[in-house]
């Protein structure tokens, strides 16, 4: 689920950043340029030319929104899988834990200034176990753009009394996969739930997994 990137911050960006800093980014540190999903964000004009500027140039610039995570000790995520992969910068934490709860395997991230590739599409948690918050810079992935056969357009109405939880442990594995194989394209986030094009062969397969609350619209 997790794997090191050749994608490394030196110690001395690290070093300037300040623990109790954290606490008050609570937002992006990007803007889209386009499409949430599909296009590069670019950094804001109140983190240009800062630590935070220059520590997300070592991933590159063809990347999704990047935000501060804070998870405080003796916490922990419920169980969810993404549409997009993530990548992880441990930036503060002694006892922070990445959990794939598929193979049920725990992953310690060090604060050794590397980027970690995660594969969301996995269903995951993650848990601060130590004496500090875990704090780690997180990148979202960008979608892919596919060019689709026989495209269907689909609309999927949420439902029921926690469809955010449903969603995420029942369709976002599956569209991550989806998009790793080039079978959707143009998903976006809706006022009732989400919509995409999917490959016509793929739709039997999408409407076995769809909850009893959810409806499924397409056409």
């Amino acid at each position: 689920m997790i794997e090191r990137t050749q994608h490394c911050v030196p110690k001395d960006l690290i070093n300037r950043l300040e623990f109790n800093q954290f606490f008050q980014m609570k937002t992006s540190l990007n803007a889209p340029t386009g499409d949430f999903f599909y296009d590069p964000w670019e950094i804001k004009n109140e983190y240009k030319n800062t630590v935070w500027e220059d520590i997300l140039k070592t991933l590159g610039n063809n990347i999704g929104q990047a935000r501060i995570i804070i998870l405080e000790t003796e916490k922990c995520y419920t169980k969810h899988s993404d549409i997009d992969d993530r990548y992880h910068l441990n930036l503060h934490g002694d006892e922070g834990y990445l959990i794939d709860l598929e193979s049920q395997k725990m992953y310690h991230l060090e604060n050794d200034g590397v980027w970690y590739y995660m594969d969301a599409g996995i269903l995951h948690t993650a848990a601060s176990f130590g004496q500090q918050d875990r704090v780690q810079l997180v990148v979202r992935k960008l979608l892919s753009r596919s060019s689709l056969k026989q495209p269907h357009f689909i609309e999927i109405e949420l439902g029921g009394k926690n469809p955010r939880y449903v969603f995420d442990n029942t369709l976002s594995s599956w569209l991550n996969k989806a998009n790793k194989n080039s079978h959707i394209n143009n998903f976006a986030v809706t006022d009732k739930g989400c919509s995409f094009e999917i490959e016509a062969n793929q739709l039997s397969d999408l409407k076995k997994l769809i909850p009893k609350e959810f409806q499924l619209h397409h056409r």
